[in-house]
């Protein structure tokens, strides 16, 4: 059943924090406009339109020059929304300010998947989640991966935090770079000794992971300003600094407190007081998963 959902806090503060040049929230999302970029029709939740237009001023507006867009499942498979905006971000930046994670179907070609690659998508998302419709079919998964491993492409993994221990042997099986969503989805009232988290701290030790310090909203249990999310993204900081991303998960869909997305910057830097570590975190690591190839290039010329 399809269901609309709250679109994000229209008055977003100013930061106190002042991201570096070339930050990077490693983890957004556009929304239609429906009208020319159509929902999926067995979507789960109904966004708001949320266009490219509206992220690009709310970058500028926090202060971010660069950005990963996340294909939601409310577009399923349709990956057109996404791709006309990371080539619209060309204007910004020589071979695209913005990056894109695609969802693809089962039947996906790797002619289909190179087209994606051109177009500035590097990783695929699968999403565990139970009530965005669970876990994929594991054939369709493992397919996947073959076919995106030549590319170097990563896969994003969206968990329910108490999957991760029964979802173990998946991680081990990897033989590409996995992202985790939203630091595991963990919930903060267990505290920092749950199970869950010791296991999402464990799989930090694989060079092949990654974690995501988003979606503070949905770990807290105190709600605004999320304080209580903090102890957690320094725990996968310590674990990984070189492995962690940062985003604003604009906007925002399925929370149930909305954040205000100037507060989640400035929450970001009480999480990392380290100057060295922020950068890491919004400029270099992005860089690194995302950019790499431009950068390579650039180093040719």
């Amino acid at each position: 059943m399809t269901r609309p959902v709250a679109g994000p806090d229209p008055n977003p503060v100013k930061p106190k924090y002042a991201p570096p040049r070339g930050a990077c929230d490693a983890h957004c999302h556009v929304f239609g406009p429906a009208a020319k970029f159509p929902y999926a029709p067995g979507r789960r939740y109904t966004p708001p339109d949320s266009p490219k237009e509206k992220l690009r001023a709310l970058h500028d507006h926090l202060g971010f020059s660069r950005a990963v867009l996340v294909q939601a499942s409310c577009h399923g498979v349709d990956n057109r929304a996404m791709l006309d905006a990371l080539a619209w971000s060309r204007k910004f930046e020589p071979g695209g300010a913005w990056r894109g994670v695609a969802m693809i179907g089962e039947e996906a070609t790797g002619r289909e998947l190179e087209a994606l690659h051109a177009g500035g998508v590097r990783g695929v998302r699968f999403n565990f989640v139970r009530h965005l419709g669970g876990a994929p079919d594991p054939r369709v998964f493992e397919r996947t991966l073959a076919m995106i491993e030549p590319l170097g492409w990563h896969v994003v993994l969206h968990f329910d935090a108490e999957d991760i221990e029964s979802d173990a042997g998946l991680f081990r099986r990897m033989r590409v770079p996995f992202v985790i969503d939203h630091m595991g989805r963990v919930q903060a009232q267990h505290g920092l000794d749950q199970k869950p988290f010791r296991m999402l701290l464990k799989l930090m030790k694989n060079e092949l992971a990654w974690v995501k310090l988003s979606g503070p909203e949905r770990v807290s249990a105190g709600g605004k300003p999320f304080h209580d999310a903090i102890p957690f993204a320094a725990a996968l900081i310590e674990a990984a600094p070189q492995r962690v991303l940062w985003g604003t998960d604009f906007p925002h869909p399925n929370v149930k407190i909305m954040p205000n997305d100037g507060e989640l910057v400035d929450l970001f830097a009480k999480m990392v007081p380290d100057d060295g570590l922020r950068r890491r975190i919004l400029v270099e690591n992005p860089a690194r998963l995302y950019w790499v190839d431009v950068e390579a290039a650039r180093m040719k010329t």
